[in-house]
């Protein structure tokens, strides 16, 4: 099986300039939860969508390139691997063919009642995401 790529457009805001005249690099982080976020929302199941949640347990960032105000920005996303209550994702950001950024991340299920760490079903990891659970 092979995972699908989800993406995003991606609005900059002047807010998101920093002193240099380009995005600031937090900014990029928000933009890889936005795109994770929806691409769980989009593919799971409601019920799933509305008992668990996601936090974020490690993030790294590979910056290429700046990008500005003006700029029409994408960011992609790829669900590489489940294990356990883990997810692990792939993000580029891109403007046009330019990778501006790209992006390994790794992300805990939780209950959202109980805040526990929670398992993506074997049933929803395949059929959803097209992924093996391992």
């Amino acid at each position: 099986m092979s995972a699908i790529p989800f993406a995003i457009p991606i609005k900059i805001l002047p807010d998101d300039i920093d002193f240099m005249g380009h995005v600031n690099n937090s900014r990029y982080l928000n933009w890889v939860q936005d795109v994770v976020l929806q691409h769980w929302q989009k593919l799971a199941p409601a019920d799933e969508v509305a008992s668990k949640a996601w936090v974020a347990l490690k993030h790294e960032i590979t910056y290429r390139r700046p990008a500005f105000l003006e700029d029409d920005v994408i960011a992609e996303t790829v669900l590489e691997k489940i294990k356990g209550a883990r997810s692990f994702y792939n993000t580029v950001i891109r403007r046009g063919e330019e990778v501006l950024a790209e992006v390994q991340s790794m992300w805990c299920c939780i209950d959202a009642a109980t805040l526990r760490p929670a398992r993506i079903d074997q049933d929803v990891a395949e059929r959803c995401f097209g992924l093996p659970r391992t």
